[in-house]
């Protein structure tokens, strides 16, 4: 009877865990070796910075020092869960306006894109890109070219991104008044030249 019990606990076990998919992705974006040098030589520790993310709009980065690299890497992951941020994104594809994000020498600059253009950026920040789930996005990253300060300036950036309803919100506005008007349509150019 027990034998039984404990097999169908697993088999329900392993069910479950075959439908649960991982609530967030991470991305390692750097690993640092550093040493000490002691009396009987050198001691040997790491530094990860990890960004994690659900790719649909919530990203956060974290960076953890330990002895070992995985320990780092779990170290940085849990920092990361635990200081995630929002950003409102427009069609869930990419950014609602551009933006300029700074953090000491780092300088960021992201721009929308239409639809198809996909992730143009470099190192960090495409890992903070991906993570966070936009698909279009120009980026350009001028100054500090070390990961931490690309990656905090990054995310100045996006905690300043708003959405058209935040900015209606703070205005006492409609999304409608907000937004310019849409034009009607213009003819194709062949139908004007004719």
């Amino acid at each position: 009877m027990a034998e039984r019990d404990g097999r169908r606990g697993g088999q329900r076990r392993d069910r479950r865990d075959d439908n649960r998919e991982p609530e967030f992705a991470d991305r390692l974006v750097a690993i640092n070796r550093v040493s000490k040098t002691v009396k009987g030589g050198k001691r040997f520790g790491f530094a990860a910075l990890v960004i994690v993310g659900d790719q649909k709009g919530r990203v956060g980065f974290g960076s953890g020092k330990a002895k070992e690299v995985p320990e780092a890497i779990r170290k940085a992951t849990e920092e990361a869960k635990r200081q995630m941020i929002r950003v409102p994104l427009r069609e869930g594809r990419t950014l609602h306006h551009d933006i300029e994000g700074r953090w000491g020498a780092g300088n960021v600059v992201m721009r929308t894109a239409p639809q198809g253009t996909g992730i143009i950026a470099g190192g960090p920040c495409r890992a903070v890109f991906e993570m966070l789930g936009v698909a279009d996005v120009v980026a350009k990253s001028t100054g500090s070219q070390n990961p931490y300060n690309m990656v905090r300036a990054t995310f100045d950036g996006l905690k300043r991104e708003l959405s058209p309803r935040q900015v209606a919100a703070r205005r006492g506005k409609k999304v409608a008044e907000i937004l310019p008007a849409r034009d009607e349509v213009p003819a194709p150019a062949e139908a004007t030249a004719e």
